[in-house]
């Protein structure tokens, strides 16, 4: 079971939240500070472990080239998804790809 969200980081921002044990500091290192950078990132709840890619933005491709990612990560299972409404999401292209 994986629990999925994305982060956009804008340039200037020097907190936010991600998902985590709440006694170990997590670090995401800002790579380039004056442009937007996105972050898929899925919490594995049976193993417990981050899988995390950067990505350009957050948009119908790069969904669909991350959940790629994730269905590479357990190639016998299938995944269900909770999603937040943002319009990549609902788009065609991923409603096509997750039929």
């Amino acid at each position: 079971m994986f629990l999925i969200d994305e982060c956009h980081l804008m340039w200037g921002d020097l907190n936010g939240y991600i998902w985590g044990k709440t006694d170990i500091e997590i670090t995401v290192p800002v790579v380039n500070e004056r442009e937007k950078q996105t972050y898929y990132g899925a919490v594995d709840y049976v193993e417990g472990e981050l899988l995390l890619k950067a990505y350009d933005g957050g948009n119908s491709e790069n969904t669909i080239n991350y959940l790629r990612y994730l269905l590479a990560q357990s190639p016998n299972q299938r995944l269900l998804i909770f999603w937040d409404g943002a319009t990549y999401h609902r788009s065609v292209i991923c409603s096509r790809f997750l039929r």
